[in-house]
């Protein structure tokens, strides 16, 4: 927990690092922000924070032009959390109130719709509309503002229900007309985009990022067919196909060669350049939230850090490579399965069940399988298929990461080393300690043995 102090000291000296973790709105100006907005700091008695963005509109702040805190990275507590109010968070950021209601948030969860409501609001001071209408203005802002799509077919492709709640809503969190959003875009001079050339997306993080380690690891494990990394190292491109719930999707994502070395500014966030095409604009927050995940960029890498830095077996190694990520998966049943059957065979599975694009590109040529594709397969993969299929087992963000384990144990086939690289890569657990491994995982480095064990990794190639 942040106490206020620390988060006024954090936003007189405009911290970067806190970016996300909370908001600060200006009870004289109307408007919240984030930590490091570089406009004049207020008076403490006219402060108030926020644990979302959702929560300062809801109190009826409207964002700061300036900052744009909507396009900071997500809150690290999210990814660490295991709890009702962090499996919340991280399925509406997956699109699951948008696509299911608050209904099928609380049937995933297990809970009734009243106390779901009832405990984000205690502990966030926005329930899952309110919150899930944040996400919502944001992804509209985006397409408003960088592409040239007609404003009615931004409204729906956001998630609103009416063209009326689009309007009312950018209204209230951004003080402005959609068509005059769309005006205040900065000039780059590019032209926007089209569905054809894709959506431009910068996919924000803070402090250092070791891009090189995290498209290595992609490169070594890229499927034929589904994904691939190309160009030199240092510029690389990591490209690969979707399935999202509307449609299918390919994305471009770019390796950052300066915010990936020990050089980068430690205070200063950065972001990857992506470009996404779609098949169904709704899924775009969908999408956006999968490639967070796979490129962890929601983390806290000062947290993580400190904590690993302070042992002297890894205080070197943090040393050389500050930053470092544990990648998730952007499809975590996909990876179970990929996990489990290896590459080889994920590659033939492919050929043979996997859904051919309408048109390849370049070497992308298929989506992979879906569970209930897979199912009739025999053995073990079958198995997998199966109880993915049936819902016997959940990876989904808001899973239930023990319980996730549990089922996976119970399978023919799955040995406790790969449940366990799959609860941390398609459940994004940042504290797995794989048994099996070469160097031991010790219990000391909790709750970051998931990161510790990249070190490990990246140390001896």
């Amino acid at each position: 927990m942040i106490d206020e102090e620390t988060r006024y000291e954090a936003v007189r000296s405009r911290d970067a690092r806190f970016d996300g973790a909370f908001f600060f709105a200006v009870r004289t100006t109307g408007i919240y922000c984030r930590p490091s907005c570089p406009a004049v700091t207020p008076k403490r008695q006219n402060v108030r924070y926020y644990a979302t963005a959702a929560a300062a509109q809801t109190s009826g702040f409207r964002a700061c032009r300036r900052c744009r805190p909507d396009a900071v990275p997500g809150s690290a507590e999210w990814d660490v959390r295991a709890d009702v109010v962090g499996r919340a968070m991280r399925m509406i950021g997956d699109g699951v109130v948008d696509r299911e209601g608050v209904p099928g948030l609380a049937d995933r969860l297990g809970y009734s719709a009243r106390q779901v409501q009832r405990q984000l609001t205690a502990e966030l001071g926005a329930g899952p509309v309110a919150l899930a209408r944040a996400q919502r203005a944001h992804t509209a802002r985006v397409l408003l503002q960088t592409t040239g799509l007609p404003v009615t077919e931004i409204a729906f492709a956001a998630g609103f229900a009416s063209v009326r709640q689009f309007n009312d809503t950018i209204k209230a969190v951004y003080a402005l007309t959609p068509t005059g959003l769309r005006a205040a875009a900065p000039r780059t001079g590019a032209a926007r985009a089209t569905p054809a050339a894709g959506i431009p997306l910068r996919l924000a993080h803070r402090g250092p990022y070791q891009s090189a380690a995290v498209f290595d690891l992609l490169a070594r494990e890229a499927l034929p067919g589904v994904e691939e990394v190309a160009g030199e190292h240092g510029s690389r491109t990591y490209r690969r196909t979707l399935r999202l719930p509307h449609g299918t999707g390919i994305v471009a994502v770019q390796e950052s060669r300066d915010l990936g070395t020990p050089t980068a500014a430690v205070h200063r966030g950065g972001w990857l350049d992506a470009r996404l095409h779609l098949t169904n604009l709704r899924d775009l927050t969908t999408a956006v939230q999968r490639l967070r995940r796979l490129f962890d960029l929601d983390a806290d890498p000062y947290a993580v850090d400190e904590r690993l830095g302070a042992d002297p077996r890894l205080a070197p190694l943090v040393a050389a490579r500050p930053g470092l990520r544990s990648p998730g998966a952007a499809d975590p049943e996909e990876y179970a399965v990929r996990a489990l059957a290896g590459r080889e065979r994920a590659a033939r599975l492919v050929e043979r069940y996997g859904r051919a694009l309408d048109a390849p590109c370049g070497r992308l040529t298929h989506v992979f399988p879906a569970p209930d594709a897979l199912a009739a397969e025999a053995g073990p993969v079958g198995a997998l298929a199966s109880a993915l299929a049936d819902g016997a087992l959940r990876l989904d963000a808001g899973a239930d990461r023990d319980q996730a384990e549990a089922a996976l144990a119970a399978l023919p086939g799955m040995d406790p080393r790969t449940a366990a690289h799959i609860r941390m890569r398609s459940l994004g657990d940042p504290d797995v300690a794989p048994p099996g491994e070469t160097e031991p995982v010790l219990d000391a480095w909790r709750p970051w043995r998931s990161y510790a064990l990249r070190h490990l990794r990246a140390a001896t190639g």
